[in-house]
Formats: C-alpha cells, sequence, structure tokens
C-alpha cells in the first residue's frame, strides 16, 4: 500500500480506538478518595518508563533522526517528571518518600522493551503511545477544572500536552519514510494497535481494583 494511503489508515484505526478509550476514562466515576494529588502520583513512573524507553531504544538506534528524536523525548519525558513532582510539592506531598518504580515495570514498558525493529517502536512508542497521552491528558484535565485546580490544568494543559503532541506528530512523519513495505507496515501496524490493546487491559485493570479512571498519561 502506498505509504500516505497506509498512515491515514491507521489514523482511522487509531483514532477510533482512542475514541472508545477516552470515553471510558472519561465515563468512569473516579474513587471518591482519589484526587489530584494521587494521580499526579500514578504519573509519575508514566513519565519515568517513558524516559526511560526512549533512552534504550535511542543507545542502539543507528538512524539518526530516530535517535534524534528519542533524545528529545527522552529528555521531555524527564522534564515532565520534575513538573509533575514540583506541582505535588506544591500540592503538599513529600516526594521524597514516593518511589514510582517500587511495584516494577508496567506491562506497557515490557511490551515496548520487547520491540526490536526501528518502525515497530516509532509506530508504538511515538505514534500511538503518544496519542494515546493526549487522550488520557484532555480527561485528566477536564478533572481537574472540575475540582477547581486550575495549576494543575494549565500544566498539562500548556506544557505537558503540546509535548506529546509533537512526540506524536513526528513519529507520524518518520513512518512515512519507514514503513514503505507490505512488511513494514504489517509490523507498524500490529505494534500500534497491541499498544493501545495493552493501554485498554490496563486501563480496566487499574479502575476496578484502584477505582482510577482518569489519570493521566499512559
Amino acid at each position: 500500500m502506498e505509504t500516505n494511503s497506509f498512515l491515514q489508515d491507521l489514523d482511522s484505526l487509531v483514532e477510533a480506538k482512542l475514541g472508545r478509550i477516552g470515553a471510558a476514562s472519561a465515563g468512569a466515576a473516579p474513587d471518591p478518595n482519589i484526587g489530584v494529588r494521587e494521580l499526579l502520583t500514578t504519573a509519575l513512573k508514566k513519565e519515568l518508563e517513558a524516559s526511560e524507553e526512549a533512552a534504550l531504544w535511542m543507545v542502539g538506534e543507528s538512524d539518526v533522526e530516530v535517535k534524534l528524536a528519542l533524545a528529545r523525548q527522552c529528555g521531555d519525558e524527564a522534564k515532565h517528571y520534575r513538573l509533575i513532582e514540583a506541582r505535588l510539592k506544591e500540592l503538599g506531598v513529600n516526594t521524597s518518600a514516593l518511589a514510582p518504580l517500587s511495584d516494577g515495570y508496567s506491562p506497557m514498558f515490557k511490551f515496548l522493551k520487547s520491540l526490536e525493529t526501528t518502525v515497530e517502536r516509532v509506530a508504538a512508542g511515538q505514534y500511538a503511545r503518544e496519542a494515546l497521552a493526549k487522550v488520557y491528558n484532555n480527561v485528566f484535565i477536564e478533572f481537574c477544572v472540575s475540582k477547581g485546580d486550575e495549576a494543575t490544568a494549565a500544566l498539562y494543559r500548556d506544557v505537558i500536552q503540546p509535548d506529546e503532541g509533537h512526540h506524536h506528530e513526528l513519529g507520524r512523519k518518520l513512518l512515512i519514510r519507514l514503513a514503505t513495505t507490505a512488511d513494514d507496515q504489517q509490523k507498524a501496524r500490529k505494534a500500534a494497535e497491541r499498544t493501545l490493546e495493552i493501554a485498554e487491559e490496563i486501563q480496566e485493570m487499574v479502575r476496578l481494583k484502584k477505582g482510577i479512571s482518569c489519570a493521566p498519561g499512559c
């Protein structure tokens, strides 16, 4: 399939899945004991994992454009971690006591780490996962506004969301160059689909076990 046509089909597939994920996130009532502070705390692990994932891939990447894109993402996710940490401190959280990776890595991180080809990594990590982050972040922004926390909403709306959008768009541009054969297109589609499937599985698991339904990040 011609690359632009492939990406248009992939966009439609991803948008449909994201619509379902976003609706489920927005529609589920969170545990009344879970507020902005608790949700921000969960975001620390996601930002740390995203930064580490990009760093791991960057080391073994030979494509210069992809390597630099991963470097940008690694730095952005680390920046997000520090910004969220600072906001938590403002909200009265003792962040020195937090250990985001104390319970191990998430199923999302383990899947992304297992990917071996550049086209799979770009499709899953930058293209699909960053689009997913935008959806979850939008729901979280609305939650913050509903709780009267404009400062946290502004942090996500004005700083974090533009970065995630840039990562997604950069991933899409890279796929135009990388997903040119039928084999690469199949790998990209499968990686993107599996990323969103895992997101849905995690979403349902944390909702049932922890009452979390509108956490930011992915």
